[in-house]
């Protein structure tokens, strides 16, 4: 599985599908690319509804004939503006040709629903994203139940949590390779990330990519 970081919170996972999660590109500071050059997309996953994660759904989901998958509440939303959407709640899967989405907690707001994170297995690899977030215990059962390979998670320390938090997130789901997101996009949320890495890399790989740059798990 490739994964690559489109800027922001927003990634593309290609494998077997091609997945999309929070693709916020227009008026999006870091984005390396815009909606028009995300093509052939098969699944979008919408953490919350915020527009720095919701951004151009609309767009990308119409143009490519993807399915948005998301919190219930949103999915009724977007299927009012004839998008295909599957909506589900958190602890729930779905497995859709192949690949599973498992939503999961996220301790943060939102519009409609709640806000989310998703546990994404495809090709025999997985990778939490956990969309917006404060550190919360549970996160250990997240680790246990899903043994993620991969943990994609912010580190801005003013909306979500901090880089030292973001740590011990990663030291209670202890997936193998960890990636920080939702970080210098604006000034507010400046943040470097080889301080995260100070913290965090006793206890997983930490791999700090670049908008536009991917790896492989």
């Amino acid at each position: 599985m490739e994964i690559k970081w489109l800027g922001h919170s927003a990634f593309l996972l290609k494998g077997s599908k091609k997945i999309l999660i929070d693709p916020f590109l227009t008026d999006n500071p870091a984005a390396k690319y815009d909606p028009e050059d995300i093509e052939n997309i098969d699944y979008i996953a919408i953490t919350h509804d915020h527009q720095d994660h919701y951004g151009d759904v609309e767009k990308i989901a119409k143009n490519s004939k993807a399915k948005v998958i998301t919190i219930f509440e949103l999915s009724l939303a977007l299927q009012s503006k004839e998008i295909d959407s599957v909506g589900m709640n958190i602890g729930g899967t779905i497995t859709l040709e192949g690949v599973s989405f498992s939503m999961v907690q996220a301790i943060h707001s939102s519009n409609k629903g709640v806000p989310t994170g998703f546990i994404i297995a495809m090709d025999g690899k997985s990778v939490y994203h956990t969309g917006d977030t404060g550190i919360f215990g549970s996160m250990s059962l997240i680790g246990e139940l899903y043994k993620p390979n991969m943990m994609l998670l912010p580190i801005d320390g003013l909306f979500n949590m901090s880089p030292r938090a973001a740590a011990k997130a990663v030291e209670l789901v202890k997936p193998k390779i960890a990636i920080p997101m939702h970080y210098n996009t604006w000034e507010p949320i400046k943040k470097d990330p080889e301080e995260f890495k100070k913290y965090a890399r006793n206890y997983a790989e930490i791999i700090i990519i670049q908008p536009g740059e991917s790896i492989r798990i």
